[in-house]
C-alpha cells in the first residue's frame, strides 16, 4: 500500500462529517421548534417524538466519534506510511475502514429512525385533515 490510498479516503470522510454535522443542526433545530408548542395535541405529538428524538441524537453523536476517530486513524496511517512504518499505516487504515463503516451503519440507523419520526408528523397531519 503506499501514501495515496489512505488519501483517498480524505474528501469521502470531510464530506461525510459535514453531512453529520447538519443532521445534527436540524435535529438541534426541531427540538427548539418542539419546545415552543404549547397546545394540548402539540403536547401529544412531542410525547410521540421524545424517545425518537433522544435516540437520533446519542446516534448523530456516535456517527460523529466514529467518523473523526476513522479521520484520524486515516491520518496517522498516511503518517506512517510517510516515515516507513509500512506495518502501522496498514493496521490504521485498516481500523479507519472498520470506523467508517460503522459510522456509516449508525447513520442508516438514524435515517430509519427519522422516516419513522416522519411518519408521526404524517399521521398527525392526515388526522387533522380528516377532522377539517
Amino acid at each position: 500500500m503506499n501514501l495515496t490510498t489512505p488519501a483517498l479516503l480524505f474528501p469521502a470522510i470531510s464530506l461525510l462529517l459535514l453531512a453529520y454535522t447538519n443532521r445534527f443542526l436540524v435535529l438541534a433545530q426541531l427540538i427548539r421548534q418542539l419546545k415552543q408548542m404549547e397546545s394540548e395535541r402539540d403536547q401529544q405529538i412531542i410525547a410521540r417524538q421524545f424517545g425518537t428524538l433522544r435516540k437520533r441524537i446519542v446516534l448523530v453523536k456516535r456517527m460523529q466519534a466514529t467518523g473523526v476517530l476513522s479521520f484520524l486513524l486515516c491520518t496517522v496511517s498516511m503518517f506512517g506510511l510517510f516515515l516507513g512504518a509500512h506495518t502501522l499505516g496498514v493496521i490504521c487504515f485498516g481500523a479507519s475502514l472498520v470506523l467508517l463503516s460503522l459510522s456509516l451503519l449508525y447513520s442508516l440507523y438514524e435515517i430509519i429512525i427519522s422516516t419513522d419520526a416522519i411518519n408521526v408528523e404524517l399521521e398527525d397531519f392526515e388526522a387533522r385533515q380528516q377532522r377539517g
